[in-house]
């Protein structure tokens, strides 16, 4: 018993030659020369074993064990016996598979007795039990729910941290034990396995109180691996306590203690980060940290928030953390760890929403500056200027790093190449696009530089990759500083200013955020330890700092609001505009304007167009600016009062130079009208300042805006009339080029309709340049002063139809198709620039021939380029384009027949030769169907190929011009003498031209839709109509010779008319055109009579009374119905009386229809019962039309005026008067006297005295006419003639004296004009012009008389007539005199050669008598025929002036 430990040493030793000579035994059983020398060492390990277990036996107390330990010992002796005598019989039989199984098997049983005997020594059994400890307690961890406790998270927490340094211990004890006695290893194992068990429990607790599935299987994960820790270092100190000599026994079982220490660590660590609120602050900040960079250089839009919503966010978030930091303060205090994490993860979300407003507030405030570019929207995509930054960046750096290997050396050389020339092509495209030279210039320049340093940095990398060594390297690394700086100059910079502007607000921000990340920090440590005095203070330190900072952000956004500084700027620019203006209309009030002598007239018109034009393009930015932009509102605001200054000094100088005195103050009064509205504007746009949420200011400013339209339109007609006026198209040539740049940007609006709505108005646009170039071209021949009015219609023009073709490129079928079409408009623009530029110079020159020439030849190049557009457009839709070209045809067909039809109804459609119908009514028929098949083929066309649809559209244009010409031919053969017939054959074939070309139409607007599209619908419907019209037209061809039916078939035509004109009138579409209330009144008088026509036809039932009722009908209801739509739409109409009117005239043509389809019933079947029941209808076709004059009467409101009362049309007529004298006058005014010789100088007196008076007789006549017209005012005023007289004849008789009288003085004026412009000219005697004096005289005394007739002689008003009356005298007697005097002097100056010989003076003595005789007798019959026209012209005179006449 005194052996102890080194007798179990002898027993595992001996158990360990046991297992070698087993080992031996089985491995060389075959060598029989080493069998005796095996069994011998296997016998003596046996004897050893036996020895040693009888010392454990001995010196145990415990009997079991004992027994236990030398049974064991037996039983190990046994199965070696056994194995001895296995291997001895496999020796026998070396290859018997038979013999080797069973020697395995013995060696198995020995190896298993040996295990039983290791495990019954002291110490084993202990660290065995305490393995079986630990697995049984591990199978809790296999559970799928792990339940809480109930328990508060950190008295769970406490718990485990308190077993798990019990555990740990323990681990430490077991180690310790496996180097001492077995009873220190057994006690250590037995404590570890306790400590285990309690460990677990909880750790299974921590599990159940996890506030997530996640944390749990971590935990859980967590405890799997420190079982298995645990596991291992027990069974390294079994093996360790059987060997301790061992040293690879001692290192694993160092290592497994270690493994258990780190486990247990890991699992505390996790689940201290798990405790409610850890988390979250973790998590907090990391969120701080990624948003720290925003701040750093603020100089990308970090999101789309504007300005003030940028304010609002920082107010929202603010009062969030607020709360935040409240409730984490309040929640750390009292340990409610779920709701400090709440309040944490609220916190970090505020702090992260005030960063961003606070990086986007501080870029809105960078690029608002005017220096800064960044805040525009660019040609270029500021995104992928920025990564492809950052990727030539990365790759540099690469480059230069001296790790990089040649491959990824050559693959960053890749990178650099690709993303290099990615930015050049963008700056290429970029340069393109832009207008301004300035911003053209850098970004060629830009490319380059980027394009040379790459080819610089591409030879470095060469160069490096045929010799990898360091001295190329260098070289690489050297290239490769251009490139980057030359990336870096393409990226959007903010300028310095802007930096300084935002400086404030990013400074504050960073503040915030600082204190932020130490204030959750502390937070974080408060909540696993509130009981820490220190961290109180620096929690409240850090919250103060927060609070500060964000007080201070908030001012320092308030005081950088974009635009402000700029707007105040502007501010002062405009006022002291308004100053410069006003004193320089003191100096030209004073006549003390100095002319500016440095600059032309046109140069200064010029620079006040160009001036005005910029202008009128920024007050819609300025205005989106301050509604909603803030970061725009100081760009555009500065860009507008830029342009005041250039303004007004252009202004100054303009009215500098202009010699009137009143047109001065009109150039300065409408410039300092522009100035103070756009004053108004900046004020207004100040107070909005871009918040979309001041609704208050909206309204002022849209009327502010409003108002500086106003005063820009203004003024630009204004300098636009003077421009043209004096030949300046510089203005005109830059609006041409404007409207060029624009058509290329994207537009900013979606296309409102379709390509072919935009090709429609494109073809209208462009023939109408044409038509306009034409006239420049007669112009220049004729009328050059002109040129300039024209070059503005075509400047005009030119504008709307780049416009239009923006959206046609855009709704193209394809993108070449779209870019062809621009370009062949912007060739026509530049082509139109050169055509202007002629006129205005030929308009300074008009009888330069090479000017003329020029602008001639450059007309025909504008013609040329409008064809080539035409063509462009035809190669986008060639179908589409080819029924507009039918559609216009169609039109001139239609007119043709209108034209056709006045002549029928005049009676002078004659037939040719001794034709009839009947050899023109086989070809009608034909046409008519083949027109037929084509309408099929139109509106197959509209889904089918565009090729198709031409084919279509110009097949049906052929047919039906062909057939209104023989149906033409047909009503011709009729005969002049049945006129209503040949009516109704044309208006036949009028209405299937205008179904045709409502057809086209439908078609041109259904091509590639789809079948469910509303315009297919349309289609349809209207082919139906156009069938339904040919088939009218064949019963009205075979009816038109059956003298019995038809009157029939022309009535069932009408109405099919007025049915299809009665759904025009009902659509929604606005007509083409509006028109007066007095018009409309006038086309209802025309229903009247139908109506009266109807009523008879139907009581007679003639087939000639029902054919003329249908003519007439058809024409009274479609004109009424047209003119109604038409004042009804007038703009001045409000949208109530519209629709009155709208429903009366529906109802009118309804009731009118009734009243025809009755008559219809009658002719069919005549009853006296249905005759009575014609005056029914009648009469309610009497109430619509009644009803129908009192919408009229709405419409026009309290001035509305009977069109045939002759009181109005006696006004009418003298304001018609006055204008066609006026128009005289602005004839003469252009009059010159002709050029004569030297000789001829008291000649060229008397013309002038010709012009001179004729002038003052025209001034004078149009003055009396308008106080004629004034004095018959006063008269209805009166009541001395009554406004509306029904039946009063005796006003009427008045009225017409007026008129009779007013048409005199306009007719002998205009003759006065035509006789002195012949005089002047050469043309006509004196006696002319003497005569038509006179007469202007007459016929002014004329108009003087009619109205004393019933006016008041003291009236103001027939003072101011009277006077006028005595200047036209006086006029007209001073130039009878002069002309008389001239014609005296030349009398005078007639030399008379008297011939010498006698017979020469008797025969020029006869030859004077015979002059003098035919002259009396031509004075007599002057004399005769005067007087027989005077009396002819009596008879028709009123009474009043035949009365007055006569006492005169």
């Amino acid at each position: 018993q005194h052996r102890g430990i080194p007798v179990i040493r002898v027993i595992v030793l001996g158990m360990v030659n046991i297992f070698i000579k087993e080992k031996l035994i089985v491995i060389c059983f075959s060598l029989a020369s080493t069998e005796s020398a095996a069994a011998r060492d296997v016998a003596q390990a046996l004897k050893s074993l036996a020895s040693g277990a009888r010392g454990v036996a001995a010196t145990t107390t415990d009997v079991p064990a004992r027994g236990a330990m030398l049974d064991c010992a037996g039983d190990v002796m046994d199965k070696s016996a056994n194995l001895i005598e296995e291997t001895k019989r496999a020796i026998a039989k070396p290859g018997d598979a038979e013999s080797q199984q069973r020697l395995a098997q013995v060696a198995k049983a020995v190896s298993q007795a040996l295990n039983r005997c290791v495990n019954c020594l002291p110490g084993q059994r202990d660290v065995d039990n305490a393995i079986r400890s630990v697995g049984e307690a591990s199978k809790t961890l296999l559970s799928d729910s792990f339940p809480s406790s109930g328990k508060p998270f950190p008295e769970v927490q406490a718990h485990l941290n308190e077993v798990a340094a019990g555990l740990n211990q323990s681990a430490n004890e077991v180690v310790q034990a496996s180097r001492g006695t077995t009873q220190d290893l057994a006690r250590a194992t037995g404590k570890f396995g306790k400590d285990f068990s309690n460990f677990l429990e909880a750790g299974v607790d921590m599990a159940g109180t996890s506030q997530s599935k996640e944390d749990q299987t971590q935990v859980v994960s967590n405890l799997k691996t420190i079982s298995m820790s645990s596991s291992k270092l027990l069974l390294a100190a079994k093996a360790l306590s059987t060997d301790p000599n061992s040293p690879n026994l001692k290192n694993q079982l160092a290592n497994a203690a270690r493994a258990v220490t780190d486990s247990i660590n890991q699992l505390i660590t996790m689940c201290t980060q798990q405790a409610p609120g850890q988390k979250e602050c973790d998590n907090a900040l990391r969120e701080l940290e990624s948003v720290r960079g925003m701040l750093e250089n603020p100089t990308e839009a970090v999101n789309d928030m504007s300005y003030f919503d940028c304010i609002d966010g920082v107010m929202e978030n603010s009062k969030v953390l607020g709360e935040s930091m409240a409730g984490i303060s309040h929640h750390a205090k009292n340990s409610n760890l779920p709701e400090f994490g709440d309040s944490v993860s609220a916190g970090s979300k505020a702090l992260c929403g005030l960063t961003e407003a606070a990086a986007q507030a501080a870029y809105l405030v960078g690029v608002s500056d005017p220096n800064s570019t960044a805040g525009q929207k660019g040609l270029v995509d500021p995104a992928q200027f920025a990564k492809a930054n950052q990727s030539i960046q990365m790759a540099c750096q690469n480059l230069v790093d001296p790790a990089c290997t040649q491959s990824q050396v050559l693959s960053a050389a890749t990178i650099v190449a690709k993303h290099t020339s990615a930015l050049c092509n963008a700056c290429r495209l970029a340069s393109s696009k832009t207008p301004n030279p300035v911003a053209k210039r850098q970004f060629v320049q830009s490319a380059k530089e980027v394009a040379n340093t790459t080819a610089n940095l591409v030879k470095s990398i060469k160069a490096l990759d045929g010799a990898f060594n360091q001295d190329n390297r260098e070289k690489c690394k050297a290239a490769t500083g251009p490139l980057i700086e030359a990336v870096d100059n393409l990226t959007v910079q903010i300028s310095p200013e802007g930096h300084a502007a935002m400086e404030p607000i990013v400074a504050a921000a960073q503040t915030m955020l600082e204190s932020s990340t130490g204030l959750i920090e502390t937070a974080r440590s408060l909540a696993v330890n509130p009981k820490d005095p220190p961290k109180w203070s620096v929690l409240a330190g850090h919250s103060r700092t927060v609070s500060d900072s964000i007080k201070k952000l908030i001012t320092n956004m308030r005081d950088k609001a974009p635009g402000q500084r700029e707007c105040d700027d502007a501010i002062e620019v405009l006022n002291n505009c308004i100053r410069e203006v006003d004193q320089a209309s003191l100096a030209a009030i004073s006549q003390h304007l100095t002319p500016r002598d440095d600059i032309s007239m046109e140069t200064l018109h010029e620079q006040m167009a160009a001036s005005v034009h910029e202008i009128s393009n920024l007050i819609e930015p300025v205005a989106v600016a301050a509604r909603s932009e803030a970061s725009q509102l100081g760009h555009k605001v500065s860009q507008m009062a830029s342009y005041f200054e250039p303004l007004i000094m252009a202004a100054i100088g303009t009215a500098s130079k202009i010699l009137s005195s009143q047109q001065q103050m009109a150039v300065l009064d409408q410039t300092k009208t522009l100035t103070e509205s756009a004053l108004q504007m900046l004020y207004t746009a100040k107070e909005a300042g871009g918040n979309p949420k001041a609704a208050h200011m909206q309204e002022a400013l849209e009327e502010s805006v409003q108002m500086m339209k106003e005063a820009v339109d203004d003024l630009g007609a204004t300098l636009a009339e003077a421009a043209s006026a004096a030949g300046a198209v510089g203005g005109m040539v830059d609006s041409i080029n404007d409207s060029i740049n624009k058509m290329e940007e994207t537009p900013a609006l979606d296309p409102e309709g379709t390509f072919v709505d935009y090709q429609t108005t494109m073809v209208k646009t462009a023939k109408a340049i044409a038509v306009t170039v034409q006239e420049m071209v007669t112009k220049s021949n004729t009328n050059p002063d002109d040129l300039g009015g024209l070059a503005n219609q075509l400047t005009n023009e030119f504008g709307n139809l780049a416009t239009e073709a923006k959206y046609a490129a855009v709704t193209a079928e394809s993108d070449e198709i779209g870019h062809h079409i621009k370009k062949q408009v912007g060739e026509l623009g530049f082509s139109c620039t050169s055509l202007v530029t002629k006129a205005g110079a030929l308009q300074c020159s008009p009888n330069d021939s090479f000017t003329k020439k020029e602008l001639i030849e450059s007309a025909r190049k504008v013609s040329e380029k409008v064809s080539h557009v035409l063509a462009a457009l035809q190669a986008g839709n060639r179908g589409t384009q080819a029924c507009i070209t039918a559609a216009s045809a169609v039109s001139g067909i239609i007119a043709d027949l209108d034209t056709t039809i006045m002549f029928a109804t005049a009676g002078t459609l004659n037939r040719e030769n001794a034709e009839t119908f009947a050899d023109h009514r086989e070809c009608i028929l034909k046409t008519a169907k083949a027109l037929v098949e084509d309408t099929k083929l139109l509106v197959s066309g509209a889904g089918a190929s565009q090729e198709k649809l031409a084919q279509a559209a110009q097949s049906s244009v052929t047919t039906i011009t062909k057939l209104a010409d023989v149906v033409k031919l047909g009503a011709a053969s009729l005969g002049s003498e049945d006129p209503e017939t040949q009516v109704v054959l044309i208006n036949a074939v009028k209405d299937v031209a205008k179904a045709l070309g409502n057809l086209i139409s439908a078609t041109k607007a259904a091509a590639g839709k789809p079948h469910d599209d509303p315009s297919m619908l349309q289609l349809k419907n209207s082919a139906k109509v156009m069938v339904t019209n040919v088939t009218s037209l064949l019963k009205t061809v075979k009816a038109v010779e059956d003298e019995a039916t038809k009157g029939t078939r022309a009535l069932e035509a009408t109405i099919e008319h007025i049915k299809q004109e009665l759904t025009v009138f009902s659509s929604s579409d606005p007509p083409p055109k509006t028109t007066t209330p007095e018009e409309f009144i006038r086309m209802t008088k025309g229903i009247t009579m139908a109506t009266a026509k109807a009523v008879a036809a139907g009581n007679s039932c003639r087939q000639e009374d029902i054919i003329a009722t249908a003519n007439l009908s058809r024409r009274a209801i479609a004109d009424m119905l047209h003119s109604c739509k038409e004042a009804a739409y007038h703009p001045e109409v409000n949208r109530d009386v519209q629709m009155r009117a709208l429903r009366y005239g529906n109802e009118c043509a309804t009731g009118y229809l009734g009243l025809l389809e009755h008559v219809l019933v009658i002719i069919q079947k005549p009853t006296h019962d249905l005759k009575q029941q014609l005056a029914n209808y009648s009469k309610k076709v009497a109430n619509s039309v009644t009803e129908l004059i009192q919408a009229a009467e709405a419409m026009k409101g309290t001035e509305w005026v009977d069109p045939e009362d002759p009181t109005v049309i006696a006004e009418n007529e003298l304001l018609g008067a006055a204008a066609a004298i006026e128009a005289a006058a602005k004839k003469l005014e252009q009059l010159r006297p002709r050029t004569k010789p030297k000789e001829a100088d008291e000649s060229l007196n008397f013309e002038e005295q010709i012009l001179e008076a004729a002038k003052s007789i025209a001034a004078a006549t149009s003055a009396l006419v308008k106080a004629a017209s004034a004095a018959q005012r006063e008269l209805v005023a009166q009541g001395k003639v009554g406004a509306i007289p029904a039946n009063a004849v005796d006003d009427g008789q008045w009225s017409q004296g007026l008129i009779s009288a007013a048409r005199m003085v306009a007719a002998a004026t205009n003759n006065l004009c035509e006789a002195a412009n012949s005089a002047v000219q050469g043309h006509a005697s004196e006696e002319k012009l003497i005569s038509s004096a006179k007469q202007v005289a007459a016929s002014t005394a004329q108009l003087l008389v009619a109205c004393k007739v019933k006016a008041d002689q003291d009236s103001q008003t027939m003072k101011r007539l009277q006077a006028a009356g005595n200047a036209v005298k006086r006029a007209s007697d001073n130039l009878v005199k002069a002309a008389q005097k001239a014609a005296f002097e030349a009398e005078d100056d007639q030399a008379v050669v008297v011939k010498s010989k006698m017979v020469g003076g008797i025969a020029q003595i006869i030859a004077a008598q015979e002059e003098m005789l035919r002259k009396e007798r031509e004075l007599d019959e002057a004399r005769k025929k005067l007087a027989m026209i005077r009396q002819q012209q009596y008879k028709f005179l009123p009474s009043e002036l035949r009365e007055d006449g006569e006492d005169q």
